[in-house]
């Protein structure tokens, strides 16, 4: 596989829409919430892009997968960050599992860029 940019990555534009979607459904939280849910929510979505990206950018598989690891781990704190957001009133159910299935999609993809790059690294291990 030769890729001239994260940008071609699936992974990175399935976050991508979770980013966007994200950006905007806390624009609907109280303004109570500016400086945990919105400012962490926002902090999180942008971090699943920007790992891929700067992972990408390291050109050595172990960094890469290192950034897509967490990637990864900011797509599972949104989950928790929704489940609050459902909890809490601030989205609902169809706004809740719209955003799941994304989040969800996002994940399903990341971890197959996350095994490619796992198969890369133990190959150039084992050379």
């Amino acid at each position: 596989m030769t890729l001239n940019s994260f940008e071609e990555l699936e992974c990175w534009k399935s976050c991508r829409i979770v980013k966007d979607d994200i950006t905007k459904i806390i624009k609907k939280f109280p303004a109570s919430e500016k400086y945990d849910m919105i400012d962490n929510m926002k902090r999180a979505a942008r971090s699943t892009t920007r790992n891929i990206a700067e992972g990408f950018g390291r050109h050595h598989h172990k960094e890469n997968l290192q950034f897509c690891r967490i990637s990864r781990g900011s797509l599972y704190e949104l989950i928790d960050d929704l489940i609050t957001a459902r909890d809490e009133k601030y989205i609902n159910e169809i706004e809740f599992k719209m955003l799941r299935e994304k989040i969800e999609n996002a994940l399903k993809v990341l971890n197959g860029y996350i095994r490619y790059l796992d198969t890369l690294t133990k190959q150039s291990t084992n050379n």
